[in-house]
Order: structure tokens, then sequence, then C-alpha cells
């Protein structure tokens, strides 16, 4: 099956650096968990490349979308997408020792990346897909889910909210760190923050611009799935 010149647009490269899809646009990566037609509408309208992570190709398609190419070991995709997709899209990683949203997420190279279809299934699924999110050292990624969107906080970031005061922002740490605010209302300046021990869920915005800055990588930042434009300006 031959592939059409919209898809080879996005650039296939196979190599050392295992880098599958180069981009010179933002990509959405949609997974195999749940995801709406109007999440997914909302990413491609900001990361209009669409890869599939394995059985994210049948929740793509299911909603009138093809997915430029997928990428997994290909142990959930379906065979009616495979014969959808041909052989000249599927990239199978075949090693098992890391998640589909791993083997898919490190072999974009992207100016950032918008994932779907990760957050909202299965808890052991969604842990994996943090655990990846804050080792990740590369362009931005932004998970996009039915209620929230989630990155990896940089040492240093400044969120110009513009919102009414009381919007929520949860910090959760995956590894320790600490850490200093500006515009939350309560400041977490001072606290060790730990997996198993202090996190700063359900904190609130009290100004239009919010500074965090960290000491060490590992913290998450949790916002409403309406402040994604905010939070892309930001990390870009």
């Amino acid at each position: 099956m031959s592939v059409p010149p919209a898809f080879a647009a996005i650039g296939i490269i196979i190599g050392m650096n295992r880098v599958i899809v180069q981009s010179l646009e933002a990509v959405t990566l949609v997974g195999g968990g749940p995801v709406s037609a109007s999440v997914l509408r909302l990413a491609l309208a900001r990361a209009p490349r669409l890869v599939a992570a394995d059985g994210g190709a049948d929740r793509a398609l299911a909603l009138g979308h093809e997915p430029e190419v997928a990428i997994g070991d290909f142990d959930s995709i379906s065979g009616s997408a495979r014969a959808r997709m041909g052989a000249a899209r599927m990239h199978e990683v075949a090693e098992q020792e890391t998640t589909d949203f791993d083997k898919a997420l490190r072999s974009v190279n992207a100016p950032f990346v918008l994932a779907v279809g990760v957050l909202g299934a299965r808890v052991d699924h969604q842990l994996a897909v943090l655990n990846v999110l804050v080792r990740r050292q590369g362009p931005p990624c932004v998970l996009i889910g039915a209620h929230d969107v989630v990155f990896a906080a940089p040492k240093g970031v400044t969120l110009d909210l513009a919102c009414r005061k009381g919007d929520r922002l949860s910090l959760f740490p995956m590894a320790p760190v600490r850490g200093h605010s500006d515009g939350l209302e309560w400041p977490i300046s001072g606290i060790a923050f730990d997996p198993a021990g202090a996190i700063g869920t359900s904190n609130r915005v009290v100004a239009p611009r919010v500074l965090l800055r960290f000491d060490a990588a590992g913290m998450l930042v949790i916002c409403p799935r309406g402040r994604l434009d905010a939070v892309l300006a930001a990390l870009l």
C-alpha cells in the first residue's frame, strides 16, 4: 500500500536515535484509552499531525481520523485497524520493557506533543504514563483528559492564566522536590513534596499570573482543560 503525500510529508526516519516521526508541526498522539471526538478535535487544532500508540489507531479511526503512523508492540491494535493503516505506516517496537506510550513518545520529534486517550482508563496505565512524562527529556508533552491537562513542570514556569479567583491548580510530585510559588492561595515555599508524603492537590489560583519554581524535576502540574492554551504558551 502506498503512502499518500499528506502522510509522507510528516517525514519518516528510522535510525539509531529511534526517531520514527520527525515533524516541524506539533503532533497529537492518541492512545488506546477513552477519548471523545471533541477532545481529539481540540488537540488536532493545535497539533495537526496525528500519530497512534498501538490501539490508539482504533480510537482515531473510530472517530473518523486516520493516523499518519502507528507505533507500538501491536498487542492491542485490531486486525481491521492494521488493514486500514497498511504495513507502510505500522512501526513495530517489539521490546516489552516499556509501554506503548513510551515507545511512541520517544519516537516522535516535534515542537510539542499533545497526548489524548492516555487518561481515564486503567489506573496502572495512567500511572505508567505519568512516570514517562516526568522522566521525559525533549520537547514538551501535555496530556489532555476529559477535565484536565497535565504536564511535567520544568524548573521554572510562568502561567498567564487570566482566570477568576479560585480556579484549581494541583501539584503532584513523582519524586522528592521543593519549590516556590507566586499567585497560589497556598504558597508552596518550604514544603518538601514527596509522592509518599506532602502533595499539593486542589490548590487555588488567586492571581492572573502564576509563577512556579522547582529545585528538581518530578513535579506534575494539573489544570482545568480550558487552560490548555495558557499551558502551551508557558511551556513554549
